[in-house]
């Protein structure tokens, strides 16, 4: 393996992702759809462990549980401090300008995922809901769970309906609190319409949750029983916070410093804790904890809309493209190796992502 480290990465991870399930299983037990499905990726995502550390120590290369993919370019909103539109990824409509992988190149790289081990793909975009197509057809990988992350704008009877076929698809709404901070962030009546959409899941029993960007600004508000307690109410059962990372100039005083990172963890303990029905995650969460950010295939990597293999969406940065020599391969990229390598996973900075702040030092490191 490339980096020895007395703290077993894998293994705290692993171990992360039996709990998670383990709970998300216990939510579910009243629906028996649910629980069915709940159990049975249970079972795999234990053989999946063994397998992710079959492969790593045959290839001598860390295999991540999970990965972040933007499958769209489009987007319906324009939120303030978007990274997708900050990095270029995201639009108001698809540009010939832009390749973006098809439906079944989508499909293929999750197949290939999974073989390995990997059962997790984060969606994100733009805008995921806007891409059906691709929605639909990776949802046929039935060894994989996607959560989507989505504006929650676009789900309506079709959706509902989709959703209820392909139960690891995972809605992630978005919001940033009150009415007033979400509309304020993603524009007016957005909250209200992530609220409904948020109805019409608990309505058809469904799996689902939320993510809230957090920063220096809405932590104590985001974080509250009072809202966590709203958000019970609504039916959902995960709550995913982001830290902010400032993509717009004057806006470094919305980022976490270490004080605001151990706070959040201190917070998260008790909310799960006290919330035996809600699974709490964050991210990037306690890097120190973690021996530095999982970025660059430690614990993920990013893949593109054209299928760019990129350290996180953060870090836009690629040498090589998943769609041409595969998952394993794109694990073993000349970048990857040399972020590892330089331990620029472990680099200062300020907000949510390491690399964010050191762009110029990633770039030269692309031959």
């Amino acid at each position: 393996m490339e980096e020895p480290n007395t703290f077993d990465l894998a293994a705290y991870m692993g171990g992360s992702i039996r709990n998670i399930m383990a709970k998300a299983y216990k939510n579910v037990l009243r629906n028996p759809r649910e629980a069915r499905f709940a159990f049975k990726m249970q079972r795999l995502f234990e053989k999946s462990e063994r397998l992710r550390r079959k492969v790593s120590e045959k290839e001598h290369i860390g295999i991540p549980p999970f990965l972040i993919s933007s499958i769209s370019t489009t987007c319906n909103l324009h939120c303030k401090g978007c990274y997708a539109r900050s990095n270029g990824i995201a639009e108001d409509k698809e540009s010939e300008q832009k390749p973006t992988l098809s439906p079944e190149q989508w499909r293929e790289i999750f197949k290939q995922a999974a073989s390995m081990g990997i059962n997790f793909s984060l969606l994100a975009g733009g805008e995921p809901m806007m891409r059906k197509d691709i929605l639909e057809e990776v949802a046929k990988v039935e060894d994989m769970i996607f959560p989507v992350f989505t504006n929650g704008t676009l789900i309506g009877p079709s959706y509902l309906q989709f959703l209820r076929k392909h139960l690891n698809m995972v809605p992630i709404i978005s919001v940033e609190g009150t009415a007033a901070g979400t509309d304020l962030r993603r524009g007016q009546g957005v909250f209200k319409r992530a609220m409904q959409s948020m109805q019409m899941l608990k309505d058809e029993d469904l799996f689902f949750g939320t993510s809230i960007t957090v920063t220096t600004e809405n932590l104590s508000l985001v974080t509250s029983a009072d809202f966590i307690n709203q958000l019970r109410e609504y039916g959902c059962k995960i709550v995913f916070y982001v830290e902010y990372v400032p993509t717009e100039k004057g806006t470094e005083h919305l980022a976490f410093d270490d004080s605001h990172v151990a706070l959040m963890e201190r917070i998260m303990t008790e909310r799960r804790e006290q919330y035996a029905d809600i699974i709490f995650l964050s991210f990037p969460g306690d890097e120190k904890e973690l021996g530095g950010c999982l970025a660059s295939g430690r614990g993920f990597f990013h893949i593109g809309p054209d299928g760019a293999a990129e350290p996180c969406p953060f870090s836009p940065f690629s040498d090589s493209n998943v769609a041409e020599i595969g998952v394993l391969e794109a694990l073993k990229s000349p970048l990857f190796r040399k972020i590892r390598a330089a331990k620029a996973l472990g680099w200062e900075h300020t907000g949510g992502c390491t690399l964010f702040e050191h762009q110029e030092e990633i770039e030269k490191m692309i031959v």
